[in-house]
């Protein structure tokens, strides 16, 4: 994983909005709506995209770039189309913040779509055909554009056991296990295609308040800490060199009270074997942890990778503001372990956009323009 060894490096946490008409037709595809694109042609339409939004991403001067995630419905819920297992019906989602505060939930969640099917069977994954158009599209953009480095995030077992619930295995250590060997080939093939590896694990933070009433702390850990050792176990055999992990308190508009505190989940995420975490810097509830760094001391085989960016806010912060939040890391952690990035991403479902489109690449301008005068300041 590249490093700030000269300047501050500039990357973001992964997806970004697609076009409205690939959009559209991939929400019509989920609903089982009629749609008159085949499967050949909507994947020509998700290389196209993925073209353009590298060459986006360049041209903004972003160092470490994704895919936008154009292929994926969701983050978290892509996974049923890529694993075997998932033909029953699950609830939907409940979120302690939303309970209390019920007049936000329509505005809070405009716009997302996916479904969420039940685990039914035995798991296994069979999506390599998916899998190996998105790293040969990806391929083919960043040698169009000279791009030398590049990421790709999967959801992690936790993640996916949040929002596809289990009704097979007879222990919620038996589900992960068998999440954690099915994703763990996919974790492989985007190593072994020469990517950086992102693991994505809302899990380790939104999972505290996921229900009508947020989880006891010291239970919260407890569960967090069974994630983690099966989130190892995927990753068992690849260097960790390789793997950044983001860290995730949900990407919605909403009070957020009931977010667990960093310093609480910190010791337990620091077990990943990943060089990389990718964390919530600029949001309200979390823009003061920059301080746990001067309680907890971060191993020096970890790199921080923070998010300077709000992405639930429709500012646009100036260039100025996100200097300080980047020196603010470097005081603690040093400048050399700082990459700036946003807190998550800009449409982590094909349709669900806090943030406007356009706003969200001027907020990606200010992200860079941040890291230069922050690079002046530190260097």
């Amino acid at each position: 994983m590249r490093t700030s060894t000269n300047r501050i490096l500039t990357t973001h946490t992964g997806s970004l909005p697609r076009p409205p008409f690939l959009a559209n037709a991939m929400v019509e595809k989920e609903t089982e709506k009629e749609i008159e694109l085949s499967e050949d042609q909507l994947r020509e339409l998700v290389t196209e995209a993925v073209d353009d939004v590298v060459g986006r991403q360049v041209d903004l001067g972003l160092d470490i770039v994704s895919d936008g995630e154009m292929s994926k419905i969701g983050y978290s819920t892509y996974v049923k189309e890529r694993l075997t297992g998932f033909d029953g019906e699950a609830g939907a989602l409940e979120l302690a913040d939303l309970a209390d505060y019920p007049e936000l939930l329509a505005r809070s969640l405009n716009g997302l779509v996916t479904t969420t099917p039940a685990c039914t069977g035995p798991i296994s994954y069979n999506g390599q055909v998916q899998l190996q158009h998105d790293l040969d599209a990806f391929t083919a953009a960043l040698q169009a554009h000279h791009v030398p480095d590049a990421f790709i995030p999967a959801a992690s077992p936790g993640v996916i056991a949040i929002f596809l619930a289990n009704q097979y295995y007879e222990s919620q250590q038996d589900y992960l296990a068998a999440l954690a060997d099915a994703m763990a080939v996919e974790y492989r093939a985007i190593v072994d295609a020469g990517f950086i590896l992102q693991i994505d694990c809302p899990d380790l933070a939104m999972g505290r308040h996921i229900g009508v009433a947020p989880k006891r702390v010291d239970d919260f850990i407890a569960e967090i800490e069974l994630n983690v050792v099966m989130l190892n176990r995927a990753l068992e055999g690849i260097d960790p060199t390789r793997v950044r992990v983001h860290l995730c308190w949900g990407n919605y508009e909403a009070p957020h009270h009931h977010d667990i505190d960093l310093v609480d989940i910190l010791p337990t995420v620091l077990k990943i074997q990943a060089q990389g975490i990718v964390l919530e810097a600029s949001n309200p509830r979390h823009s003061h942890e920059w301080r746990v760094f001067e309680k907890i001391r971060l191993p020096e085989d970890k790199v921080l990778i923070v998010g300077v960016i709000d992405t639930s806010s429709n500012y646009i912060e100036h260039p100025a503001v996100v200097a300080e939040r980047i020196t603010r890391y470097a005081s603690v952690v040093g400048r050399e372990r700082v990459i700036a990035a946003t807190d998550c991403g800009f449409a982590t479902f094909a349709s669900f956009l806090p943030v406007e489109p356009r706003i969200a690449w001027a907020k990606l301008a200010s992200l860079t323009e941040g890291a230069r005068l922050a690079s002046h300041q530190l260097w």
